[in-house]
């Protein structure tokens, strides 16, 4: 039971599990965000946008701690990540049990330590499926304009390099799925902290962040 609580957990502590049957019936919509009038002043999300490093391919390094109802102590997990901008997400649990998470816009995939894949889920047959991994997707990528569409989202510039963002659902659905999403950071994010409506929470602290033009060939063959 707590092997599999681990697990379920290492998915960017979102609670994938339960989190695609709650958001079922969600579709996130394509629409671009709105400009600013030439000449405003530039909003709090474009200030933040300034201050992040813009690069098709991010690599970094994680630790999350998960508090789950039933147990005393937190849920620690670590590994590495990598955050591709055509392709998707891809998440490696080394501790305490190795497993990988491949997030795209259309699929949702889990491998066991031996590359054996565990869970597969397209998006062709689990409706809310590409909603769940867009979101997924923008909370790591810090793509605002997504987020935006699900999230009221409200913060401040923390000197000159740092920001801090508090996102809120603005809809009863997701609602029921995550009370508060905290995202921390300056060129990266550096923290997500989630408190999920029944009541636990993850904190996820990223570093080791490094930008690169492409993937290499044996990254970009993890994600297929």
């Amino acid at each position: 039971m707590k092997r599999r609580t681990l697990l379920r957990g290492s998915m960017l502590g979102l609670g994938l599990g339960l989190g695609l049957a709650g958001l079922g019936g969600m579709a996130l919509g394509a629409a671009p965000a709105a400009k600013a009038p030439a000449g405003a002043a530039p909003s709090l999300l474009e200030q933040v946008r300034r201050r992040l490093a813009d690069a098709p391919v991010l690599k970094g390094c994680f630790e999350q701690r998960k508090t789950v109802k039933g147990f005393r102590q937190p849920l620690v997990s670590r590994g590495d990540f990598i955050v591709a901008r055509d392709r998707g997400v891809l998440w490696h649990t080394r501790e305490p049990f190795a497993s990988e998470l491949v997030i795209t816009r259309d699929r949702l995939l889990s491998r066991q330590a031996g590359g054996a894949v565990d869970t597969q889920v397209d998006a062709a047959r689990e409706p809310g499926i590409r909603a769940v991994n867009e979101m997924l997707f923008a909370l790591m990528a810090a793509d605002f304009d997504v987020l935006a569409q699900r999230f009221q989202i409200e913060g401040a510039l923390q000197g000159a390099a740092a920001w801090r963002l508090v996102l809120t659902p603005k809809d009863a659905a997701l609602a029921q799925w995550v009370a508060r999403i905290e995202l921390e950071g300056d060129r990266f994010v550096r923290q997500v902290r989630l408190a999920e409506a029944g009541g636990d929470s993850s904190a996820i602290a990223l570093s080791g962040q490094a930008t690169a033009t492409s993937l290499s060939r044996e990254d970009g063959a993890r994600f297929d």
